[in-house]
């Protein structure tokens, strides 16, 4: 196995990482949020406080609800959920061409 970067960013209202990115990624493509958080082997409950973190994070809704229908509703980005998200993996794959050989390195060095 070969080392990894996993990029944290601290924001002045409080932290964004991988976790909080997949859960907004999953809420995306599954269209709810109980639906990602059982997608990530979480808690509706964890999902819902970690949506709650991003929110007051970003200080507009990142996650909104939507109407019911054929399905009962669900969830969706706003747009300032998916640029954050698209914001986000844009920094993580600038940090890992800008170390990528210095990981390689480092996985060499270790026994």
């Amino acid at each position: 196995m070969s080392a990894r970067l996993s990029l944290r960013i601290d924001l002045p209202r409080g932290r964004i990482g991988p976790g909080k990115i997949a859960l907004l990624e999953a809420i995306g493509r599954e269209g709810s949020i109980s639906a990602a958080g059982r997608a990530l082997g979480m808690s509706y409950k964890r999902a819902w406080e970690l949506v709650d973190q991003v929110n007051r994070l970003l200080g507009v809704a990142a996650v909104v609800a939507v109407a019911g229908g054929a399905r009962g509703g669900g969830a969706a980005l706003t747009d300032a959920g998916t640029a954050l998200v698209q914001d986000y993996r844009a920094m993580e794959r600038a940090a890992i061409l800008a170390v990528e050989q210095r990981l390689e390195t480092l996985t060499q060095r270790l026994p």
